[in-house]
C-alpha cells in the first residue's frame, strides 16, 4: 500500500513538474523566494499594530511562535527523522526532473518547511483577522506558494500535504493559545468593534505583487 502510494506521489509529481514553461520558471521562482514576500509580512504587522498600538507585540509573539513550530517541527525534527530524499536528490529520477536555475534545495524533503510556514501563517492571521475576502486572498497566496514547490522538482505532493496538515495544527493550536491568554487580559483585541481589521491594504498590495511578479517573469523570458 504504502509502496503504490509513492508511486502515485512520484508520478502527480512529474506530472506537476512536467507541465513547466519560460515564464513558469521564472514565475514561480521568484514566487517562492521568501524575501519577495517581506513587505506582505510587514503591512500584515502594520495591520495589526494600527489596530492595537503595543498591544500588538502579543500577537507577534503568537506568530513568531507558529512559524518557529512550522519551521522546527518539519525542518529539525521530521526531516531527518523520516530522510526522504527530495525529488532533485533522488537518483532514480535524475534527467526526469525539471529543475529551474540549478535549483535542488536540501537534501531531505519530507515534511515541506515552505508549505507548513505558508499554511501556518494562513490558518492564524485567517482566524484573527476574520475578513472573507483576507482569508480567500491568504490560503490562495499559501496554494501557489506550495505549488510553486512541486513546480521546481523539489518536493513530492506528499511533502506539501505533510507541511500542509502541520501548518494548519500549528496556526489554529496556536491561535487557540493566543485567545485563551488575551481573552483574560485585553478582552477587547479578540471582541467587540476593535478586533475588526482592515485588511484592504494586504489584499491590494498582495495582488499588486503578484501582478509585479508575473510581469518581470515575462519581462525575463
Amino acid at each position: 500500500m504504502l509502496e503504490k502510494l509513492m508511486q502515485l506521489d512520484t508520478e502527480l509529481l512529474l506530472y506537476i513538474n512536467g507541465i513547466n514553461s519560460p515564464f513558469g520558471d521564472n514565475f514561480f521562482s521568484m514566487y517562492t523566494d521568501i524575501l519577495i514576500w517581506v513587505p506582505l509580512y510587514a503591512l500584515i504587522l502594520y495591520t495589526i499594530f494600527k489596530k492595537h498600538g503595543m498591544r500588538g507585540f502579543w500577537i507577534l509573539l503568537a506568530l513568531v511562535l507558529v512559524v518557529t513550530l512550522c519551521d522546527q517541527i518539519s525542518s529539525s525534527l521530521i526531516k531527518p527523522t523520516v530522510a526522504r530524499l527530495r525529488p532533485t536528490r533522488e537518483p532514480s529520477l535524475e534527467g526526469l526532473i525539471h529543475i529551474v536555475n540549478g535549483y535542488r534545495g536540501g537534501r531531505y524533503g519530507f515534511i515541506s518547511s515552505h508549505a507548513a510556514n505558508s499554511f501556518g501563517l494562513a490558518a492564524f492571521s485567517a482566524l484573527l483577522f476574520r475578513r472573507p475576502a483576507y482569508t480567500i486572498f491568504i490560503f490562495l497566496w499559501a496554494i501557489i506558494n506550495s505549488y510553486s514547490r512541486m513546480y521546481l522538482g523539489v518536493h513530492y505532493p506528499g511533502d506539501i500535504l505533510g507541511g500542509t496538515i502541520l501548518g494548519l495544527l500549528a496556526g489554529w493550536s496556536v491561535y487557540l493559545l493566543y485567545a485563551k491568554v488575551i481573552r483574560t487580559r485585553h478582552r477587547d483585541m479578540i471582541e467587540g468593534p476593535r478586533s475588526v481589521y482592515d485588511t484592504r491594504l494586504i489584499i491590494y498590495s498582495g495582488v499588486l505583487m503578484v501582478i509585479t511578479i508575473a510581469l518581470a517573469s515575462k519581462a525575463l523570458i
